[in-house]
């Protein structure tokens, strides 16, 4: 493939925001068929175009690429022939033996450009509009997803290890769409939520027969603990979290499946006049404003989310 044209599709994958690999050869000693200049573009399934060598580069290059597209981290590869000079570890360097009869040597250098990082932003409210103006301003791709869209809306969206969902119903369908993302290889799920709603809907999810190993993966509530209280400041530290996954590699520490008892019964504090309590969580719940409610014993129930009116109701 002519070189302009190879650059033209790395530039078109760049403007789409596809992940590959470009390999450039930036040394050699002959005999080599490959001349520094030349370039290869490797996508993720393998796929090679360009030229950067025979037999023995291109398998090496492409097991390169595959593992540059998955750290991030650009290597050095030095294939070195027999009759060139002897190998020896160099600091930056990976090197491997040509065993191609040509003999020479190739220095290649592999660059990985990666596609954006997905955020996904299930719901409304202050903390969804900050986290996505933040997260567009660190490059991330950005999709929001209204609540009552139903969960078969993020199935378009490849939630895949670099893709980051946050979940912030307030309540209205957080079960169905947590269930839902935690099925797929989302490298991050969390919801916006206080510990006692989060433990409410950690048990909700547990007995609608979610795995615990996924359960595992639930960040519940979102973001780092650096005593966040505006919008604005619990946005901070949900992105906060999310770089420091991606940068680290390491899953946030998911809070500890809880009790019932933790979240059972009534709250000692009084309702205000507008307000009710959850007989499930003890959570006080406007009832003005509340979606989820039931009748019992000629009197209305309000809950703080679906999952409670499940529980009351069974």
């Amino acid at each position: 493939m002519p070189e302009p044209d190879l650059l033209a599709l790395a530039a078109a994958l760049r403007q789409q925001g596809e992940a590959f690999a470009l390999a450039t050869v930036v040394r050699c000693e002959r005999p080599t068929s490959a001349k520094p200049g030349a370039k290869a573009l490797i996508r993720p399934d393998g796929t090679m175009l360009g030229w950067v060598g025979g037999a023995c580069a291109e398998p090496l290059v492409q097991r390169e690429a595959a593992a540059a597209l998955r750290d991030g981290e650009p290597p050095l590869v030095s294939l070195v022939g027999e009759q060139a000079r002897p190998a020896r570890p160099t600091e930056g360097i990976r090197e491997h033996p040509m065993t191609c009869h040509s003999g020479g040597t190739l220095e290649i250098y592999v660059e990985p450009y990666l596609s954006k990082p997905l955020l996904v932003l299930v719901g409304h409210g202050p903390v969804v509009e900050t986290l996505a103006a933040l997260g567009r301003a660190v490059d991330y791709t950005v999709e929001t997803v209204a609540g009552d869209a139903g969960s078969a809306a993020l199935d378009s969206l490849g939630l895949g290890a670099r893709a980051a969902v946050v979940v912030a119903t307030h309540g209205e369908v957080d079960e169905a769409m947590l269930e839902r993302v935690l099925a797929t290889g989302a490298g991050y799920v969390s919801l916006v939520a206080s510990r006692k709603r989060a433990a409410a809907v950690l048990l909700t999810l547990r007995e609608r027969g979610v795995p615990l190993e996924r359960l595992a993966r639930l960040k519940a509530p979102a973001g780092l603990d650096i005593g966040a209280v505006t919008p604005t400041e619990i946005a901070v530290s949900i992105l906060a979290e999310i770089i420091q996954l991606q940068r680290s590699g390491k899953p946030p520490a998911a809070e500890p499946m809880p009790k019932l008892a933790v979240i059972a019964g009534p709250s000692s504090a009084p309702a205000a006049a507008d307000d009710t309590i959850d007989p499930v969580c003890g959570m006080r719940v406007s009832v003005a404003t509340a979606r989820h409610r039931s009748e019992a014993g000629g009197r209305t129930v309000y809950f703080c989310c679906g999952g409670c009116k499940v529980k009351f109701d069974a």
